[in-house]
């Protein structure tokens, strides 16, 4: 074999890891195939049960009251296949059927701690069509109690950066997204209207409904930190949670299962952290684990992203910056 054969093959292997460590880095937005979507606007109410000496209610509102139960007792592993309805290539009518069927919610309004401004610093490991790579990924998060600014760097050999940014207001119930943008060539982004109660997106795919709470694919993990860090012991180990989470082509509803506590070493020392779980429902989904650290305001301090295929993405910190 001719030293220019060996080279063209070099090359060759180096545009393919590329191009699959591209996908896989994506985080946590898995690439699949163009598909019309459709949005489902979520219905929160609150069920009450009347007092013994008031006139019973309908049988249908027992019966809500009787649904809202079970799910709050249902094993995690029945949640994350069941109670997920989101933006998919479903039609309207599969997802007005869902979401009738879907019992409504009865969680009082969420209260949220952010964590101070910081910067975090990781090492990357990705595992693409069996190839191995290193990388590195920073974290920033400041604020000054009112607008917030959060950017995650990843980085790897041959690779572009990718690049996720999300600013916006906190509020007595956490982050408040405003816009959200992701780059690694080319630049998309996502704007929160909370004016129009609408969520567009400079992609040109169509508007979604923006329901209270909803974060982007970045905030949601401090989100979810900031939730954890205001009630602890709210949040036991099967308990679930449900965000809307909007990427930069669309919006959908993500529950997330808390798994509970593990003890970690990780390049920057030891730490006793919270292990949370996004178990994927579709074929291409991505399932996300998230582990955040109370002895570290409840920061991310290990992330890992694992593609149908078993490509996967293992972020873990080694050294925080104030």
């Amino acid at each position: 074999m001719g030293r220019s054969h060996r080279v063209r093959l070099l090359l060759l292997a180096v545009g393919v890891l590329t191009a699959h460590l591209l996908m896989l880095l994506g985080w946590p937005e898995a690439k699949r195939p163009a598909q019309p979507l459709s949005v489902r606007a979520m219905n929160t109410r609150t069920i009450t049960t009347a007092p013994p000496q008031t006139r019973p209610q309908p049988a249908l509102e027992a019966d809500k009251v009787h649904q809202v139960r079970e799910r709050s007792a249902a094993p995690a592993q029945e949640s994350v296949t069941t109670a997920l309805v989101a933006v998919s290539a479903e039609s309207p009518t599969m997802h007005a059927q869902a979401a009738a069927a879907r019992p409504a919610s009865t969680q009082p309004t969420i209260q949220a701690k952010v964590a101070g401004s910081v910067r975090l610093h990781y090492e990357v490991v990705a595992r693409a069509r069996g190839l191995t790579l290193d990388g590195s990924g920073e974290l920033l998060l400041r604020h000054d109690g009112n607008d917030y600014e959060a950017k995650l760097e990843v980085s790897a050999p041959f690779v572009p950066t990718r690049t996720q940014r999300s600013t916006g207001r906190i509020t007595a119930q956490g982050l408040a997204p405003i816009r959200f943008s992701e780059k690694a060539r080319n630049e998309e982004a996502t704007h929160f209207q909370r004016d129009k109660g609408m969520i567009s997106f400079s992609s040109n795919q169509p508007d979604a409904q923006l329901e209270p709470g909803a974060q982007d694919r970045l905030s949601v993990m401090l989100q979810l930190g900031a939730m954890m860090a205001a009630a602890p012991t709210r949040f036991p180990a099967a308990s679930t949670i449900e965000i809307q989470t909007a990427g930069t082509r669309g919006a959908e509803e993500w529950l997330f299962t808390i798994h509970g506590a593990e003890q970690l070493k990780l390049p920057g020392g030891s730490l006793a952290t919270l292990k949370i779980i996004r178990n994927p429902r579709r074929e291409f989904d991505q399932k996300i684990e998230l582990w955040l650290a109370p002895g570290m305001e409840y920061l991310p301090v290990r992330l890992r992203l694992t593609n149908p295929n078993g490509d996967w993405v293992d972020q873990q910190w080694s050294s925080t910056e104030k």
